[in-house]
């Protein structure tokens, strides 16, 4: 069955800057600027750390160690982490040459397992590094392993149940023992599979439509036989997606005549069951001329609308693109 639908883009001319696409050449390289010879110079010792293996809970700390080998006092502005589970401490904020001075790290491993990499981004004023990225590594051990969260991402015209499954491992030597599984949200339903008796599991999540929102999350808890662990607890997270999605649905133009053509990009994904066929694009004004780009067949495609130099949108005048 084929469903014809007129979407329709907005075009206004407001104050503020809009961002032009970037282009890229493929086989081009630009030289590396020289390294500078004079000012401050940051070298670290290291720049990654391993901590090799450390159960879940347990707080990583290490100092990263660093020279200014410059003829320049060396200034470390900041240190920014990638995620609020690894922290700097108070670290040197100016060394001078020939002097060391550390940053130290801390690394909170409760929620983790598996193999993990953090990273923290020092910024300073070397003028041929001026930011330095460090990082954290190792393996964080769980008791038992299992996610902390299932999503779900659906359409608006799903009809169909979604299952995803939560894999459950204990890596203690004493047998496993689950029991008292809810989910209190209707939409999901849970289901408790044993893979290998006291060692493996699998917890079988499904989201049940009609949706009744955009978005929704529910906790799923199971209680455990160990003390280590004495409650499973599982997000089932749930975001309904709609058909076609155009992103952005407006246009935003600065005020007054265009000092340059520009070529703004729009880009329409489908998120429903069934490949997309986009045609007629056009625009309501002569100016504006239309591109459409199929990247992805019948799911993903770049809409380009250009408009030349000395373009305005006047007070009363209403400028929309639309396809079939």
């Amino acid at each position: 069955m084929k469903t014809n639908v007129v979407t329709a883009l907005m075009v206004a001319g407001v104050f503020g800057g809009f961002a032009s696409g970037v282009a890229q050449t493929e086989n081009s390289s630009v030289p590396e600027p020289p390294a500078p010879t004079s000012g401050p110079r940051i070298e670290f010792a290291t720049d990654v750390f391993n901590f090799g293996k450390v159960s879940s809970g347990e707080v990583v700390r290490h100092d990263f160690v660093f020279t200014n080998v410059g003829n320049a006092t060396l200034e470390i502005k900041d240190v920014r982490s990638g995620c609020g589970c690894a922290t700097a401490g108070t670290w040197d904020k100016q060394v001078e040459p020939g002097k060391t001075g550390t940053i130290p790290l801390q690394l909170n491993s409760a929620n983790m397992g598996g193999a993990v990499t953090k990273s923290a981004t020092v910024t300073c004023n070397d003028p041929g590094k001026p930011k330095v990225v460090l990082q954290i590594t190792g393996t964080v051990w769980k008791p038992i392993e299992v996610p902390t969260m299932a999503v779900f991402n659906v359409s608006d015209e799903s009809e169909t149940n979604v299952t995803k499954v939560v894999r459950i491992v204990n890596n203690l030597e004493e047998p496993l023992e689950l029991w008292d599984l809810k989910c209190t949200n209707q939409v999901f339903r849970a289901e408790l599979k044993t893979v290998r008796p006291d060692k493996e599991f699998e917890l079988h999540i499904t989201a049940v439509p009609p949706f009744p929102g955009t978005s929704m999350r529910a906790p799923v808890t199971l209680k455990t036989s160990s003390e280590k662990m004495p409650t499973i607890n599982v997000t089932a997270y749930l975001a309904v997606q709609p058909v076609v999605a155009v992103m952005p649905n407006q246009i935003s133009l600065p005020a007054g005549p265009l000092a340059k053509a520009m070529s703004p990009a729009v880009t329409i994904r489908s998120n429903g069951t069934n490949s997309l066929v986009l045609s007629e694009a056009s625009a309501n004004i002569p100016e504006a001329e239309v591109r459409l780009e199929e990247t992805q067949p019948g799911r993903l495609f770049k809409l380009a609308v250009s408009f030349p130099e000395g373009f305005q949108i006047q007070p009363d005048q209403k400028v929309e693109v639309t396809l079939k």
